[in-house]
């Protein structure tokens, strides 16, 4: 059984939902960068910068997968 996307509509146009799942990954994301700061997030990696894609692109997944 396949899953059926209901697109959102915006001002009259059609937006499909990755997009807002993208908006809220971003929203997510920046609420969680201070906790990481706090825990010394960046001090456990030699790149931080990719190690903060990599959780993004792991929220987002999170996100598209189950909605």
């Amino acid at each position: 059984m396949t899953h059926t996307f209901r697109e959102f509509i915006l001002g009259g146009v059609l937006v499909a939902p990755i997009a807002y799942y993208a908006v809220a990954a971003v929203i997510l994301f920046v609420m969680l960068r201070p906790v990481l700061h706090l825990m010394g997030f960046s001090k456990y990696f030699s790149n931080p910068s990719i190690a903060e894609l990599s959780l993004y692109i792991a929220i987002f997944g999170m996100l598209t997968l189950y909605y």
